[in-house]
């Protein structure tokens, strides 16, 4: 039996045409699609658009702006930085990575929110951060779930500000049910003692950056800065991606 003949020229042709089309999804810009060469998965020109906080307007620290101060009562941590209100793209970006397991976006948003954070540093007269922290989730739902995602931003805005990133610090030893529509003060009593702090007594940093995805009533950000600072840790700053409040003004 005679074997086909092998043509391998047409072969080579269609590998290219396939790595081309995939390189045009790879290098297009989430948003338009448009050819996107400067920024990660964004065109330079929906870039420059996004929704980001002026910080120099409230001398690099949102509770410096009064609607924001008066929606976060009762905060323990002392210094606020976010990225964006929760709203479009970021919405939807963070939906995706969370529950459609999109990673590149972690990427993208990592890298957005450490380039603010240092651009507010050079600005504003920021007290030295002496170690980063994430948010973590209770190891059931980080088995159901798959991953962290304040621990995937934590990574890369860890590298790119060379700040040390320990995410075995905290943990959080009590699973608690979805705070999603629940008042301040009941997240505030569901989140009371859920966290373990493991620092020694020769590590103890004076001033800890802790990040997460999105800040809505603030309760979650307080209740480990309490627990920190009973360890003997003097101050917090919360680095998010999004605020999350309404009737911001």
């Amino acid at each position: 039996m005679e074997l086909p003949t092998i043509n391998y020229q047409n072969i080579f042709v269609g590998l290219r045409k396939h790595y081309r089309q995939l390189l045009m999804r790879l290098t297009s810009c989430d948003l338009c699609d448009e050819p996107c060469t400067n920024y990660l998965l964004l065109c330079q020109s929906c870039h420059n658009d996004l929704p980001i906080f002026n910080l120099s307007d409230v001398q690099g620290d949102l509770l410096n702006w009064p609607a924001i101060n008066k929606s976060l009562p009762k905060i323990q941590f002392d210094y606020l930085i976010c990225l964006s209100p929760y709203t479009a793209p970021f919405d939807k970006w963070i939906s995706q990575l969370k529950y459609q397991g999109r990673f590149e976006v972690a990427k993208l948003l990592a890298e957005l929110l450490a380039t603010h954070y240092l651009s507010n540093k050079a600005k504003h007269n920021t007290l030295k951060v002496d170690l980063i922290i994430s948010v973590p989730l209770h190891v059931t739902k980080w088995q159901q779930r798959g991953f962290n995602q304040a621990h995937l931003l934590s990574t890369v805005v860890a590298q790119k500000t060379a700040i040390s990133y320990d995410e075995k610090i905290l943990c959080r030893k009590i699973m608690t049910t979805s705070q999603v529509g629940q008042s301040g003060n009941l997240r505030r009593k569901n989140l009371k003692n859920i966290f373990d702090v493991n620092f020694t007594q020769k590590n103890i940093p004076n001033h800890v950056l802790l990040i997460d995805d999105v800040v809505t009533t603030g309760a979650t950000a307080s209740e480990i800065s309490r627990c920190l600072k009973l360890k003997g840790v003097k101050s917090v700053t919360v680095l998010a991606v999004c605020l999350s409040l309404a009737n911001l003004s």
